[in-house]
């Protein structure tokens, strides 16, 4: 099944606006005064006059075209990401040619006066303006309100075909709700799932799990960590993931220091990482579902947040010991 998209475009807040208005104007500026004085720069900084000037205002004339980009892409940043996408890689590529011209001797660096106008204080918000775009067109949420927690146990089937709602009646379920099916701590879970499924089995407890793929996608993964047999449920739209109120991450969440680290840690174990199959701002979580109800529950405080699956599935929230990290 195809990712759902959001019905409506999400709207860019004001302060991305700005600076690419800001950065329009000016490139405008540099852009127009380099054609009308193409000798500006190197009398600013004792360099000899190119003997072509022409060339030089090509440059003035390309910033300046630039310029009318980061304006058109103003009115709507998260949709004109590419424009600023452009504008960003040559922010990058321009202080790395400033740098190496310097160290091999043919720019001087008195050259590199403007580097912080013209490139370093466009890194940070162009950044963030192509973060959040990233973010945006990744979101494979359906369309509209999160449906009550009944209406989506109902609603979401098993493998085998049973709905989570019928088999919470039966006994309790631990629904074990994953991240992409590539990201390192989505694998770690299942084998941390797969080292507590004793445990949750002792409890009376079924185990389920919920992914954003589709069978085929983690079907793989579940016969290498020996969960080859354990019910799932595909969530490509991630109804379940929304009416249990498990939001997309920050970017503390997704990319702070704990996750950087847990993340080595995970690798090294043997996890590896794989291909982004889903939402990978999608934070996960663990539930113990007794009658439709919630008994326990566990939300990631980050992206490499480790639940005890074994106590939860005896009505217990904790993370599981430092010690046991690298399991």
């Amino acid at each position: 099944m195809p990712p759902v998209r959001p019905a409506i475009s999400p709207v860019a807040p004001a302060w991305m606006s700005r600076w690419l208005v800001a950065a329009g104007l000016y490139n405008l500026a540099w852009g127009g005064l380099t054609v009308l004085v193409p000798g500006w720069l190197f009398d600013l900084t004792g360099m000899e006059r190119p003997n072509y000037p022409f060339i030089w205002q090509c440059v003035g004339m390309i910033v300046g075209v630039y310029g009318i980009g980061y304006l058109a892409a103003a009115g709507d940043p998260l949709r004109h990401w590419p424009i600023v996408l452009v504008g960003f890689l040559g922010k990058i590529f321009g202080p790395l040619g400033y740098a190496m011209g310097v160290l091999d001797g043919t720019v001087p660096p008195a050259f590199g006066v403007t580097l912080p106008t013209n490139d370093l204080i466009w890194w940070v918000p162009f950044g963030l303006i192509l973060y959040a775009a990233f973010r945006a067109n990744t979101d494979t949420s359906a369309a509209g309100p999160a449906a009550d927690l009944d209406a989506a146990l109902a609603a979401a089937h098993t493998h085998t075909g049973a709905t989570l709602a019928d088999l919470s009646r039966q006994s309790p379920v631990l629904l074990l709700l994953l991240r992409h099916s590539g990201c390192v701590f989505c694998r770690e879970a299942i084998a941390d799932a797969a080292a507590a499924r004793p445990q949750i089995e002792a409890a009376g407890v079924r185990l389920v799990l919920v992914h954003q793929g589709s069978d085929d996608d983690l079907r793989p993964l579940l016969e290498r960590y020996g969960l080859a047999g354990v019910d799932r449920v595909s969530d490509p739209a991630k109804e379940l993931y929304r009416s249990l109120d498990l939001p997309r991450g920050t970017l503390g969440q997704l990319f702070g220091p704990p996750v950087w680290g847990r993340g080595l840690a995970a690798v090294l174990a043997g996890h590896g990482i794989g291909p982004l199959v889903g939402d990978g701002f999608q934070m996960p979580g663990a539930f113990l579902i007794r009658d439709g109800r919630i008994v326990a529950a566990y939300r990631h405080r980050h992206a490499a947040d480790r639940p005890d699956c074994g106590a939860l599935a005896c009505g217990t929230s904790r993370p599981l010991p430092a010690a046991g990290a690298a399991s």
